[in-house]
């Protein structure tokens, strides 16, 4: 199988024309996410072009330290970009970090302990980065979805805590909701993979050349791993962050 995949710069600067489109749709429509847009771009060029020489030497230096450094660089900022979709939940932070990081370490470990993947920077960093995301994104779901049911189910939290409840159990459907919420987008993608998408990991196997055949085996770790990480990181920040609705003496803020 013969492949071409060199992207030569015209093409690239061609390739903006998609952009200008969607920068035109949201001129004609006024909904005002042009400047979004184009910084979004921007900063895209900018940071896939400066991570992708940090990966060439990472991958080149294939040293254990730097490799998880590497990783833990991937969680801390998919962590603070995690906090900054709490909408002001307190320590938002250190919960994010802690179930991205407990998250990230269960699922790399038994990804690495089974042999789906190897200890090297070429394996580790790349899935670092697609576990990370994928948690990110499910743990500001869940801080949304506690925000919100916090404030829509008040009454009710109220009700269950005067009739002797204690925080855990006037929260716990609020928690599973948020739990639910969360993981929601992996296992929506896991059952319509095949049928409305090729994602990203078996598209760019196939991309290289590899078997399509060959290329499901992977997508399938991926698909299974998301969900893993997705749940882990959902539940610990659910039960961490709904402490943080009420105060030291056990009154809903």
């Amino acid at each position: 199988m013969t492949n071409n995949l060199e992207i030569n710069n015209v093409s690239l600067l061609f390739s903006t024309a998609l952009l200008m489109v969607a920068v035109f749709i949201t001129y004609k429509e006024k909904l005002g996410l042009g400047k979004d847009i184009f910084i979004a771009g921007l900063r895209a060029v900018i940071q896939l072009f400066i991570i992708g020489y940090v990966l060439s030497f990472i991958f080149g230096l294939d040293n254990l330290f730097v490799t998880l450094a590497m990783v833990l660089f991937i969680v801390f900022n998919a962590s603070f970009n995690a906090h900054k979709r709490s909408s002001g939940i307190p320590h938002s932070f250190k919960i994010s970090l802690f179930s991205l990081s407990a998250g990230t370490a269960i699922t790399l470990s038994l990804l690495v302990l089974t042999g789906a993947i190897e200890w090297v920077p070429s394996q580790i960093v790349p899935i670092t980065g697609m576990i990370a995301s994928n948690a990110m994104v499910a743990v500001g779901l869940t801080y949304r979805a506690l925000n919100g049911k916090f404030q829509d189910q008040r009454q009710q939290v109220l009700e269950k805590l005067a009739l002797g409840a204690d925080e855990k159990q006037a929260s716990l459907s609020i928690i599973r909701e948020s739990v639910k919420t969360g993981m929601s987008p992996s296992i929506d993608s896991t059952k319509t993979v095949g049928l409305v998408s090729l994602p990203g990991m078996m598209s760019g196997l196939i991309f290289a050349g590899v078997e399509p055949t060959a290329a499901i085996r992977y997508q399938i770790v991926v698909m299974f791993m998301l969900i893993s990480v997705t749940s882990i990181s959902s539940v610990i920040a659910s039960f961490l962050a709904y402490k943080q609705f009420f105060n030291e003496q056990k009154q809903l803020l």
